[in-house]
């Protein structure tokens, strides 16, 4: 079986979108996020940006092999927002991704299913309104060796044309390495059967 290692984000975070029903808007926002942290801020500066709005509800999901991901209805009936929006993450096969949906309401009740229907489609909105990209799930290798065996390492590096993250060449030389996942356990194994070389994952 072929090993997946690409996955879908947004590459900018979205223009806002607006969708209205009965006097009620909701306007739609997608960022690309890597953490939780990032995702404070983004949700803190939109209730400060629209503090007189009545709901800010939210999806996010994070991560490209154990996923995390959590939906938010902020006071709105149970399943009728954060779902819908989560929802949208889930049809485009999105991660590192966060949605948010605010609504001004407008006085008349839209029911549980004018809220799944809004909510679902501002998320929607907001996705169609931002450049989906494809990206390469990677791995980190970390490479230490002596001095002596510094050009075979650099060869090994420059013949399979790896990404070096990190180097440190002061008392012993570590190299630390972003692999594509498909190439990973091979270039491992280039790396583990060169001798006085180790390698370990990060």
């Amino acid at each position: 079986m072929k090993e997946i290692d690409i996955y879908k984000t947004i590459l900018h975070p979205s223009p806002e979108v607006i969708y209205k029903d009965k006097n009620s808007k909701f306007l739609g926002y997608a960022f690309p996020v890597t953490n939780e942290e990032q995702i404070k801020e983004y949700i803190e500066s939109l209730k400060k940006r629209h503090h007189s709005a009545r709901h800010w509800c939210y999806a996010w999901q994070l991560g490209t092999e154990n996923k995390l991901y959590r939906a938010n209805d902020d006071g709105e009936p149970n399943n009728s927002a954060g779902q819908p929006i989560f929802g949208q993450i889930q049809s485009h096969e999105l991660t590192n991704i966060l949605i948010v949906v605010v609504r001004y309401f407008g006085g008349v009740k839209l029911g549980v299913g004018g809220l799944i229907t809004a909510y679902k489609t501002a998320a929607q909105l907001a996705v169609e309104a931002s450049k989906i990209v494809e990206k390469t799930i990677e791995k980190e290798l970390i490479i230490a060796f002596d001095y002596d065996n510094m050009n075979k390492v650099m060869r090994i590096i420059k013949e399979n044309n790896l990404n070096i993250i990190k180097q440190n060449f002061e008392i012993k030389c570590e190299i630390i390495l972003s692999v594509r996942k498909k190439d990973a356990t091979t270039i491992f194994n280039l790396f583990n059967s060169a001798y006085k070389i180790t390698v370990k994952w990060l």
